[in-house]
Protein backbone atom coordinates (compact mmCIF):
# COMPACT_ATOMS: atom_id res chain seq x y z
CA UNK A 1 0.00 0.00 0.00
CA UNK A 2 1.16 3.55 -0.69
CA UNK A 3 2.42 5.73 2.14
CA UNK A 4 -0.49 6.90 4.30
CA UNK A 5 -0.62 10.33 5.91
CA UNK A 6 -3.44 11.59 8.11
CA UNK A 7 -4.11 15.32 8.14
CA UNK A 8 -5.81 15.76 11.49
CA UNK A 9 -6.63 17.64 14.65
CA UNK A 10 -5.92 15.02 17.35
CA UNK A 11 -8.85 16.30 19.44
CA UNK A 12 -11.29 15.31 16.70
CA UNK A 13 -13.17 12.04 16.93
CA UNK A 14 -13.53 11.96 13.16
CA UNK A 15 -9.73 12.01 12.88
CA UNK A 16 -9.40 9.42 15.64
CA UNK A 17 -11.61 6.97 13.72
CA UNK A 18 -9.04 6.78 10.94
CA UNK A 19 -6.14 6.41 13.34
CA UNK A 20 -7.97 3.64 15.22
CA UNK A 21 -8.83 1.81 12.00
CA UNK A 22 -5.22 1.94 10.84
CA UNK A 23 -3.96 0.73 14.22
CA UNK A 24 -6.34 -2.23 14.29
CA UNK A 25 -5.19 -3.20 10.81
CA UNK A 26 -1.50 -2.73 11.57
CA UNK A 27 -1.11 -0.01 8.95
CA UNK A 28 1.59 2.64 9.49
CA UNK A 29 0.12 6.12 9.43
CA UNK A 30 2.04 9.38 9.50
CA UNK A 31 0.25 12.32 11.10
CA UNK A 32 0.20 16.01 10.20
CA UNK A 33 -1.57 18.04 12.84
CA UNK A 34 -3.67 21.20 12.53
CA UNK A 35 -5.57 23.37 15.00
CA UNK A 36 -9.06 23.89 13.62
CA UNK A 37 -9.90 26.53 16.25
CA UNK A 38 -6.93 28.59 15.04
CA UNK A 39 -8.05 28.25 11.42
CA UNK A 40 -5.18 26.08 10.22
CA UNK A 41 -7.41 24.32 7.68
CA UNK A 42 -8.56 27.57 6.08
CA UNK A 43 -5.19 28.73 4.80
CA UNK A 44 -4.71 29.14 1.02
CA UNK A 45 -2.13 26.33 1.02
CA UNK A 46 -4.41 23.85 2.77
CA UNK A 47 -7.39 24.73 0.56
CA UNK A 48 -5.33 24.38 -2.60
CA UNK A 49 -3.32 21.31 -1.67
CA UNK A 50 -5.26 19.19 0.84
CA UNK A 51 -9.00 19.89 0.86
CA UNK A 52 -10.84 22.69 -0.90
CA UNK A 53 -13.65 22.22 1.64
CA UNK A 54 -11.32 23.40 4.40
CA UNK A 55 -12.01 20.48 6.72
CA UNK A 56 -10.22 17.56 8.30
CA UNK A 57 -9.66 14.68 8.53
CA UNK A 58 -8.10 14.03 5.15
CA UNK A 59 -6.30 10.78 4.36
CA UNK A 60 -3.41 11.31 1.98
CA UNK A 61 -2.47 8.29 -0.10
CA UNK A 62 0.98 8.48 -1.65
CA UNK A 63 3.47 11.32 -1.89
CA UNK A 64 4.49 14.15 -4.15
CA UNK A 65 2.69 14.87 -7.41
CA UNK A 66 1.00 11.46 -7.38
CA UNK A 67 -0.54 11.92 -3.91
CA UNK A 68 -4.30 11.56 -3.63
CA UNK A 69 -6.41 13.12 -0.89
CA UNK A 70 -9.53 11.51 0.58
CA UNK A 71 -11.70 13.69 2.85
CA UNK A 72 -14.59 12.42 5.01
CA UNK A 73 -13.72 10.15 7.91
CA UNK A 74 -15.90 7.18 7.10
CA UNK A 75 -14.77 7.11 3.47
CA UNK A 76 -11.16 7.08 4.67
CA UNK A 77 -11.92 4.25 7.12
CA UNK A 78 -13.51 2.27 4.29
CA UNK A 79 -10.46 2.81 2.08
CA UNK A 80 -8.20 1.41 4.79
CA UNK A 81 -10.41 -1.51 5.79
CA UNK A 82 -11.88 -2.79 2.53
CA UNK A 83 -11.15 -6.51 2.26
CA UNK A 84 -10.27 -6.84 5.95
CA UNK A 85 -12.12 -8.42 8.87
CA UNK A 86 -13.45 -4.97 9.80
CA UNK A 87 -15.81 -5.17 6.81
CA UNK A 88 -18.29 -8.07 7.00
CA UNK A 89 -18.20 -10.57 4.15
CA UNK A 90 -21.97 -11.10 4.19
CA UNK A 91 -23.78 -8.70 1.85
CA UNK A 92 -26.57 -7.79 4.29
CA UNK A 93 -24.18 -7.39 7.22
CA UNK A 94 -21.99 -5.12 5.09
CA UNK A 95 -24.99 -2.95 4.22
CA UNK A 96 -26.02 -2.93 7.88
CA UNK A 97 -22.54 -1.74 8.82
CA UNK A 98 -22.91 1.12 6.34
CA UNK A 99 -26.33 1.90 7.80
CA UNK A 100 -24.76 2.50 11.22
CA UNK A 101 -21.95 4.53 9.70
CA UNK A 102 -24.53 6.75 7.99
CA UNK A 103 -26.44 6.98 11.28
CA UNK A 104 -23.25 8.08 12.99
CA UNK A 105 -22.71 10.97 10.59
CA UNK A 106 -26.37 12.01 10.33
CA UNK A 107 -27.88 11.46 13.80
CA UNK A 108 -24.98 10.92 16.20
CA UNK A 109 -21.96 13.06 15.35
CA UNK A 110 -23.84 16.32 14.58
CA UNK A 111 -25.26 16.28 18.11
CA UNK A 112 -22.87 14.46 20.43
CA UNK A 113 -19.67 15.70 18.81
CA UNK A 114 -20.97 19.24 18.37
CA UNK A 115 -21.93 19.62 22.03
CA UNK A 116 -18.53 18.26 23.07
CA UNK A 117 -16.81 20.84 20.87
CA UNK A 118 -19.00 23.74 21.97
CA UNK A 119 -18.99 23.02 25.71
CA UNK A 120 -15.55 21.46 26.24
CA UNK A 121 -13.36 23.34 23.78
CA UNK A 122 -15.16 26.66 23.22
CA UNK A 123 -17.05 26.99 26.52
CA UNK A 124 -20.71 27.81 27.00
CA UNK A 125 -19.93 31.41 27.98
CA UNK A 126 -18.32 31.97 24.57
CA UNK A 127 -21.13 30.58 22.45
CA UNK A 128 -23.11 32.77 20.08
CA UNK A 129 -26.86 33.22 20.09
CA UNK A 130 -27.49 30.54 17.46
CA UNK A 131 -25.29 28.02 19.24
CA UNK A 132 -27.09 28.65 22.52
CA UNK A 133 -30.43 28.13 20.80
CA UNK A 134 -29.24 24.72 19.60
CA UNK A 135 -28.03 23.37 22.94
CA UNK A 136 -31.32 21.78 23.96
CA UNK A 137 -32.31 20.38 20.53
CA UNK A 138 -28.88 18.83 20.10
CA UNK A 139 -28.96 17.38 23.60
CA UNK A 140 -32.33 15.76 22.94
CA UNK A 141 -31.19 14.39 19.58
CA UNK A 142 -27.93 13.11 21.09
CA UNK A 143 -29.77 11.36 23.92
CA UNK A 144 -32.10 9.78 21.37
CA UNK A 145 -29.08 8.47 19.44
CA UNK A 146 -27.52 6.97 22.56
CA UNK A 147 -30.82 5.40 23.57
CA UNK A 148 -31.22 3.81 20.14
CA UNK A 149 -27.70 2.42 20.33
CA UNK A 150 -28.36 1.05 23.80
CA UNK A 151 -31.51 -0.76 22.67
CA UNK A 152 -29.67 -2.22 19.68
CA UNK A 153 -26.94 -3.61 21.94
CA UNK A 154 -29.31 -5.39 24.31
CA UNK A 155 -29.09 -8.62 22.28
CA UNK A 156 -25.72 -8.26 20.53
CA UNK A 157 -22.11 -7.36 21.25
CA UNK A 158 -21.41 -5.44 18.04
CA UNK A 159 -23.38 -3.20 15.74
CA UNK A 160 -23.30 -5.24 12.54
CA UNK A 161 -22.35 -8.71 11.38
CA UNK A 162 -21.63 -10.37 14.72
CA UNK A 163 -18.07 -9.04 15.06
CA UNK A 164 -16.32 -5.72 15.47
CA UNK A 165 -16.55 -3.68 12.26
CA UNK A 166 -16.14 -0.16 10.97
CA UNK A 167 -19.59 0.58 12.40
CA UNK A 168 -18.19 0.09 15.89
CA UNK A 169 -15.13 2.21 15.19
CA UNK A 170 -17.22 5.02 13.71
CA UNK A 171 -19.62 5.08 16.65
CA UNK A 172 -16.96 4.58 19.31
CA UNK A 173 -14.98 7.68 18.41
CA UNK A 174 -17.39 10.28 19.77
CA UNK A 175 -19.44 8.05 22.07
CA UNK A 176 -16.55 7.30 24.41
CA UNK A 177 -15.96 11.03 24.98
CA UNK A 178 -19.64 12.00 25.05
CA UNK A 179 -19.51 13.00 28.71
CA UNK A 180 -17.38 15.99 27.70
CA UNK A 181 -20.54 17.26 26.00
CA UNK A 182 -22.68 16.68 29.06
CA UNK A 183 -24.11 13.26 28.18
CA UNK A 184 -24.43 10.71 31.00
CA UNK A 185 -23.09 7.46 29.57
CA UNK A 186 -23.88 5.64 32.84
CA UNK A 187 -27.56 5.86 31.83
CA UNK A 188 -26.81 3.54 28.90
CA UNK A 189 -25.46 0.33 30.40
CA UNK A 190 -25.27 -1.64 27.15
CA UNK A 191 -23.38 1.20 25.45
CA UNK A 192 -20.92 1.28 28.36
CA UNK A 193 -20.31 -2.48 28.10
CA UNK A 194 -19.78 -2.13 24.34
CA UNK A 195 -17.28 0.70 24.90
CA UNK A 196 -15.28 -1.65 27.12
CA UNK A 197 -15.36 -4.35 24.43
CA UNK A 198 -14.02 -1.95 21.79
CA UNK A 199 -11.23 -0.77 24.10
CA UNK A 200 -10.25 -4.42 24.69
CA UNK A 201 -9.81 -5.20 20.97
CA UNK A 202 -6.30 -6.16 19.79
CA UNK A 203 -4.16 -3.20 18.66
CA UNK A 204 -6.59 -0.65 20.13
CA UNK A 205 -5.08 2.81 20.56
CA UNK A 206 -6.50 5.55 22.76
CA UNK A 207 -7.47 9.00 21.59
CA UNK A 208 -4.77 11.62 22.21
Amino acid sequence: MDKLTLHEDPRSGNCYKIRLTAAMLGLPLERVQYDIVRGDTRTPDFLARVNANGRIPVLQVGEGDSARFLPESNAACWYLAEGSALVPGDRFARADMLRWMFFEQYSHEPNIATLRFWLYFIGEANLGEYQRSQLLPKRIAGEDALALMDRHLVTRDWFAGGAASLADIALYAYTHVAEAGGFALRDHAHVCAWLDRVAALPHYVAMD
